[in-house]
């Protein structure tokens, strides 16, 4: 062989993975080894550049202008396409096919334009997402192609003939045709056009204000402090609230600092509000929120804040007490300056979990590496649903970091089923938060008679393994990867013949039910057994380690919830009828109805509020799906966690349908199965 097929054989198929930490009793499988290794750099100098998730035009930042063009191409064919023929079944799958052109690019540059290491990369992507977004704004208002539904629609004999799946997307294309103002004269459905395209400047420019650091001059803050933050010149960066933090000052400082009002900011908030809700009057409705919430398990605005206020008297005097219990703890730790102050829950009410149960998070971090985590996942979903992910070398240029694991996901029977990419891993301008990104959803491709795969993102931010050890995972951050999982499996799992209600595609509220779901399993002991091992001396977790950390759950759990609760008010009361008053005196008074600690001065907690954005008058959708994913657990796997019956019928009844089935249903749906052998 000569040196150079060599050197390629050793990068193809020996590749990128060092040595790993070995433990005494067991060896990790390859999708453990996969994330318990540090990889090196890939060396790429022979392989063709295949372009971000494959596709060949984003080996560069222009390949989007490429890409977005011929999207746009062929969904001119595809207008002309349906507009001209007679209704049926082929009116909504030319249809999906037209939302699944466009949806493809956007959907992958939504994610770009967020995680993509380089700028240039970046700009490319947001300028996609742009156009993208106009284009869709204006065929949401195009009063031939919603004809040509409407035609399908009003046909009561072909309609009846269609099959429910069909039928039901057919109405959810209607739907956003309504809400879109269709039904307005030209003028003012331009009028709305240009409030959809004004928007997705707002929503661009808050999202990534939200995220940004605030400075204050080194000798506005104690010196001895500064060690805490990190320094540019003669300022200091504050980009978070280090809520975690043992110094009173630190977190104190980073409060005040980090909510200091941004003029900018404030106006573009104040504009984005003023704007959804004057699109929500064009188009009809009472409030932005009544828009929002058409089509959701909740449905008006009304049984959101009747949900809230019902949560909040349930939940009143364990409030109070977790408050005076936290307030003792600070008094306790430090007397000359014991009043409670909103920098102060998060971090004392750690120290009464700690000091009660003993759940120190390094005790459980050697338990809890990257690679046997996912070494567990993989175990759980093959025991319920048959289901493994394996781990795939991806090729040159297919992902935006070095550091990017590629999954494929492969059902016993059904063959492959799709791809996750793990962006795990901590970086410099990354975003830090946990997201799940849908690049690609599944659909029964008509042309080719294939069925699409769906393609997702887990995105989190963890440290990197370093040269003695794995990533190891305190216990809230093995929680956050189950947690994400889920969206992924529903993504997955969900194989809908129409990628409009592909996976996570489905009213807000309940999308959030999959992942809660899991988090569950993430604290059952009969599933932690399965994979927390030492990642030294392969010793398995003790049950009692697991006992109290699911005990410590409960300290101060009403006041966690409340929190929420105050959160999910101030949501629906930005997005609800227009008040003549700010958006910070409107956060004082929910903050003094709905959580009780006092408002500090010059802040603005709005602003960091990075969800208004995508779950805008949804925010209480967390809280509704935990009750929903609650009921699930104890009537389905409560018993037993690993039951292949429960998890068939858990995929069948919920998981499957994707947006596919009104989420009442759904949620009704395993709650019929509480015992009975598994299916032959």
């Amino acid at each position: 062989m000569s040196a150079c097929k060599r050197l390629l054989y050793i990068v193809k198929h020996r590749g990128i993975w060092p040595s790993i930490w070995r433990r005494n009793v067991t060896t990790w499988s390859p999708v453990g080894a996969a994330f318990n290794a540090k990889p090196h750099r890939r060396l790429e100098l022979f392989e063709k550049n295949v372009g971000l998730f494959g596709v060949p035009e984003l080996s560069s930042p222009a390949g989007f202008e490429v890409t977005t063009k011929r999207a746009l191409k062929d969904t001119q064919e595809l207008v002309d396409k349906v507009c001209s023929s007679p209704p049926g079944a082929v009116t909504v799958e030319t249809f999906d096919q037209l939302s699944d052109g466009l949806c493809k690019v956007a959907d992958l540059a939504d994610f770009v334009k967020v995680a993509h290491p380089d700028p240039s990369f970046r700009e490319a992507a947001e300028k996609t997402c742009i156009e993208i977004g106009t284009v869709v704004e204006k065929l949401n208002t195009n009063v031939d192609l919603c004809r040509s539904l409407k035609n399908l629609l009003d046909n009561k004999d072909v309609f009846a003939q269609l099959d429910p799946e069909t039928r039901k997307v057919a109405e959810l294309f209607m739907f956003d045709f309504a809400i879109s103002g269709i039904h307005l004269d030209e003028k003012l459905r331009k009028e709305a056009v240009k409030l959809h395209v004004k928007l997705l400047d707002l929503n661009n420019e808050f999202l990534m204000g939200s995220h940004l650091p605030n400075r204050i001059a080194k000798s506005a803050i104690p010196e001895y402090i500064h060690c805490h933050f990190a320094t540019e010149g003669s300022f200091i960066q504050i980009g978070g609230l280090h809520a975690e933090s043992s110094n009173d000052l630190v977190r104190e400082v980073a409060y005040r600092i980090f909510l200091y009002p941004n003029a900018d900011l404030m106006e573009c908030l104040e504009e984005l509000l003023k704007c959804r809700n004057k699109l929500a009057k064009l188009v009809g409705y009472e409030s932005y929120a009544h828009r929002a919430l058409q089509g959701t398990m909740a449905k008006t605005p009304e049984t959101v804040m009747n949900f809230l206020q019902l949560l909040t008297d349930k939940l009143s005097e364990r409030t109070a007490i977790d408050f005076e219990m936290i307030k003792d703890m600070k008094t306790k730790l430090n007397p000359l300056n014991a009043e409670l102050m909103p920098w102060d829950p998060p971090y004392f009410s750690g120290v009464l979990r700690a000091e009660r149960y003993n759940i120190e998070p390094s005790l459980y971090s050697p338990y809890f590496s990257l690679g046997s985590c996912m070494e567990g996942l993989n175990s759980l979903f093959t025991k319920l649903y048959g289901v493994s992910i394996m781990s795939e070398h991806p090729s040159a240029g297919e992902v935006w970091n070095d550091d990017v694991r590629k999954l494929a996901v492969v059902h016993e029977t059904e063959g492959l089923l799709g791809y996750i990419y793990c962006d795990f891993f901590h970086r410099a301008n990354k975003p830090h938060q946990d997201c799940h990104f849908t690049i690609r959803g599944g659909r029964q491709c008509q042309e080719s008679g294939q069925y699409q795969l769906p393609v997702v993102v887990l995105m989190l931010s963890l440290p990197h393994p370093t040269k003695s050890a794995p990533t190891l995972l305190t216990p809230s951050m093995m929680e956050n990867l189950f947690h994400e999982m889920g969206h992924a499996m529903h993504s997955m799992l969900g194989r809908t013949r129409y990628q409009h209600i592909t996976g996570t595609r489905c009213a807000t509220d309940f999308a959030e039910v999959p992942s809660i779901l899991m988090e569950y399993f993430a604290t059952d002991y009969r599933v932690v057994n399965q994979f927390a091992r030492h990642y030294q001396t392969g010793q398995p977790l003790p049950q009692s380690m697991v006992a109290r950390l699911c005990e410590s759950k409960k300290v101060c759990g009403a006041a966690d919830t409340q929190l929420q609760i105050f959160y999910s008010a101030l949501d629906q009361m930005y997005h609800g009828k227009p008040q003549n008053r700010s958006t910070t005196d409107i956060l004082k008074d929910m903050q003094h109805k709905f959580y009780g600690l006092p408002y500090t001065p010059n802040t603005a907690w709005q602003l960091r509020f990075s969800h208004l954005i995508g779950y805008g008058a949804k925010y209480y959708s967390y809280l509704m799906s935990r009750a929903v994913a609650s009921m699930v657990w104890k009537q389905c796997f409560v018993q037993d966690p690993l039951n292949r019956d429960m998890g068939e019928r858990y995929r069948r009844e919920m998981l499957a349908h994707g947006g596919g089935k009104e989420p009442m249903l759904m949620v009704e749906g395993p709650g019929r199965f509480k015992g009975g052998t598994r299916a032959k």
